[in-house]
């Protein structure tokens, strides 16, 4: 269990996991609890798009990335709330349409000298300094952000149309969140892969539904599985030699399993315990 540790890239590459893990668990409940799970798929696949450029261009890597995803967010939601399109559609047009720019842009520029592997399917070996700076500084934004505007997001997340009429800024916090979902899969990317990442954003806080129907511990919850997934997932891609993004997802969909399989099993007792329990009381109810 510990001889992963003696390497500096697996440590670094373990705090990165564990915090992208906790990062996707965090925003996931909020996506989930939305109903736009479909968006994390589809703002990964623009932001690879948006890579790509950043590349072509020569602009940092965060920078544009985010800027792009942020502006993908944006257009998908003035798109299906303006125009009444449906949000799925919605995403696959602009999402599509954003990576396969990027594709392009590779096919069209073939001397280029960097590989999107790692932004494809995830690439712990690829973490530097500068990741694990973002993440951490994206980390601690996406905790002071949801804290300050805790009632907001909460308000906005289930009465959307009614939160406008109670004087919530629904626009400036539908932007705040789109800019902050757009940074943390930015800094996701490099861990989990653009195919991987819909996946660790939606399973934490699905798991942590069937736990508990209290939406402040989901949230604590999603982000403790999202956390747990992240670096159990980075030891089975070091023992079983995958990608990083593919064993985080493997491993957080046993877990899912695992706890779908417990929550059901209890059901189960309790209500043959319920049955048993009403029947004893029937025929105690016949005897006298």
């Amino acid at each position: 269990m510990f001889a992963p540790l003696q390497y500096e890239f697996f440590v670094r590459g373990l705090i990165v996991a564990t915090l992208v893990g906790g990062l996707c668990g965090l925003i996931g409940v909020y996506i989930v609890l939305r109903r736009m799970s479909y968006i994390g798929h589809g703002l990964s696949h623009a932001i690879f798009g948006g890579a790509v450029t950043s590349y072509v261009l020569s602009i940092n890597f965060f920078v544009g990335a985010s800027l792009w995803g942020f502006i993908s967010a944006l257009l998908i939601n003035l798109t299906t709330k303006k125009r009444g399109i449906n949000a799925d559609a919605a995403i696959g047009i602009v999402t599509t349409a954003s990576f396969a720019l990027g594709v392009a842009l590779i096919s069209k520029f073939k001397s280029f000298t960097r590989s999107f592997d790692a932004a494809l399917f995830g690439n712990i070996l690829g973490i530097t300094e500068t990741d694990l700076i973002a993440i951490i500084v994206v980390t601690i934004i996406a905790i002071v952000l949801i804290f300050v505007g805790y009632k907001y997001l909460l308000f906005t997340t289930f009465e959307s149309e009614v939160a406008g009429l109670y004087g919530v800024p629904t626009a400036w916090v539908d932007s705040a969140f789109a800019l902050l979902l757009a940074a943390i899969i930015v800094v996701s990317l490099q861990v989990l892969g653009v195919t991987m990442l819909a996946a660790a954003i939606v399973i934490p806080p699905v798991t942590a539904q069937l736990l508990t129907n209290n939406f402040h511990k989901m949230l604590i919850f999603s982000v403790i599985i999202g956390s747990f997934c992240g670096l159990g997932g980075l030891y089975m891609s070091f023992y079983i030699d995958v990608s990083s993004g593919a064993s985080v997802v493997l491993f957080s969909a046993a877990v899912f399993v695992f706890f779908l399989s417990f929550t059901t099993l209890r059901r189960k007792v309790v209500m043959t315990g319920f049955k048993q329990d009403k029947h004893r009381s029937g025929q105690g109810h016949e005897i006298h």
